[in-house]
């Protein structure tokens, strides 16, 4: 796990996909579908307006992996190196060997099995490499396809979590599940 810049930024392969660090260059890419209600809709941020949006995100993330305190993914297509969507850890509780895992993936790559691809890589890194016991993922009740992905990848659902964060103005409640190393 990078924890200074220094150290390279692990690239993940899988059949369709690179999974490789964001760069300001990607930009374009994020803001296109941040920009799009569709994908804000469950995530805790509001619509992108400004492509300066998508740079402070791609600093956000770089820095937390620089930080060491956890690491995002940009999804790349291997044909073109274009960024589709992200997935990667945060809330990294070292002390208790756990993290949550977050995602999102452009509209035009919904329902083909990107995230089922990427997850399997992603939560074998942070077993393997990151020391986790402990995946953890939060999801908006009405997110069925999140909760339907994260059930394929073997997540099991733990309960709901009442009013749990303030976002665009209310309180909203998440679902949470988990996978244990065990569970593999």
């Amino acid at each position: 796990m990078p924890n200074h810049q220094d150290q390279p930024f692990p690239t993940l392969t899988t059949e369709r996909f690179i999974l490789r660090k964001i760069e300001p260059s990607d930009a374009g890419e994020l803001f296109q579908y941040f920009s799009n209600d569709e994908v804000t809709r469950y995530y805790d941020l509001e619509s992108f307006t400004q492509i300066e949006q998508a740079l402070e995100l791609i600093e956000r993330w770089n820095n937390r992996c620089i930080a060491g305190e956890g690491i995002r993914w940009g999804i790349a297509l291997k044909e073109n190196n274009k960024i589709i969507g992200s997935c990667g850890y945060h809330n990294w509780a070292k002390e208790h060997c756990k993290a949550e895992i977050g995602f999102e993936v452009t509209p035009q790559y919904w329902r083909q099995g990107v995230m089922t691809e990427v997850l399997r890589s992603v939560i074998l890194y942070g077993f393997q490499q990151m020391g986790l016991h402990r995946i953890e993922a939060l999801y908006d009740p009405d997110n069925i396809a999140s909760k339907r992905t994260l059930e394929k990848a073997g997540f099991h659902y733990e309960g709901r979590l009442r009013e749990c964060f303030f976002e665009k103005g209310q309180y909203v409640d998440a679902e949470i599940c988990s996978l244990l190393v065990k569970d593999l």
